[in-house]
């Protein structure tokens, strides 16, 4: 978890450096009065949830002073909150891994919502607080999960062969450790369906051309054909995460 948290930090970093940065060489959009309002906008942004992480891109426009028209695209990774991480204590040397996960979950999703601004900042700067929600189509992608199998002849180790993971016949004393990721690509299940999505977005700054906002709130995903994701535990259709977002973008007439 630490690698992914450092690699959404240094997105963040990365992302509102090179915003902070644009301010210098767009020398028309410097031009234009801070309180003009700009009919267009896009953003992109990483996130936390509650079984996961992800990243999102948003484009939209204005219907009105108050209220925009958005489209939005996102992946997100999804765990089960009954994941262990494992290992077999026969062997100092072995890799760890969950044990009675069967397959990995990535949601990739596609939608249009709206965004409603409840309070405007004032023109000095502040925090601009927006009601936002979203729904369209989500698709469920899982991989099966590959682990090295230990076989034995005669009561000792012999080979370890990297197979998928069959709870019935491996048991954690059989487990050495978890396979490649790159292990089971060509078996892929996907599992369309639908998601809705509501928060508030939390916008700071004094400059109304560049968007930097944290945003929280929930998103449910349905998908008809349900997903295994633990060994011995229900198939699961509904999917249900609470999120926190950072932001990054900007605001422009054509």
């Amino acid at each position: 978890m630490k690698p992914i948290l450092l690699s959404l930090l240094l997105l963040t970093l990365f992302t509102g450096q090179a915003f902070t940065q644009s301010q210098g060489t767009d020398a028309v959009a410097d031009t234009i009065p801070e309180n003009v309002l700009l009919e267009n906008q896009w953003s992109l942004g990483a996130m936390l949830h509650t079984n996961g992480w992800g990243l999102k891109f948003r484009k939209g426009h204005n219907l009105a002073a108050l209220r925009q028209l958005m489209w939005e695209v996102e992946f997100s990774t999804y765990k089960s909150s009954k994941e262990v991480r494992s290992i077999n204590p026969n062997y100092s040397d072995s890799r760890s891994f969950f044990y009675g996960k069967l397959n990995y979950v990535w949601f990739f999703r596609g939608g249009v919502g709206q965004q409603h601004i409840l309070n405007r900042k004032p023109y000095w700067g502040g925090v601009q607080l927006s009601w936002i929600y979203y729904g369209g189509f989500s698709l469920a992608v899982t991989k099966p999960v590959f682990l090295y199998i230990i076989y034995k002849r005669d009561g000792y180790p012999d080979q370890f062969k990297e197979e998928k993971y069959n709870p019935d016949t491996q048991q954690i004393y059989d487990i050495f450790g978890r396979g490649s990721f790159l292990s089971g690509f060509s078996q892929l299940g996907f599992h369309p369906g639908v998601y809705g999505k509501t928060g508030l977005d939390f916008e700071f700054g004094a400059r109304n051309r560049l968007i930097s906002s944290l945003e929280a709130g929930a998103t449910l995903d349905y998908s008809p054909l349900p997903v295994a994701i633990m060994a011995y535990n229900p198939r699961q259709n509904l999917f249900l995460t609470l999120y926190v977002s950072v932001m990054f973008g900007k605001r422009y007439n054509k």
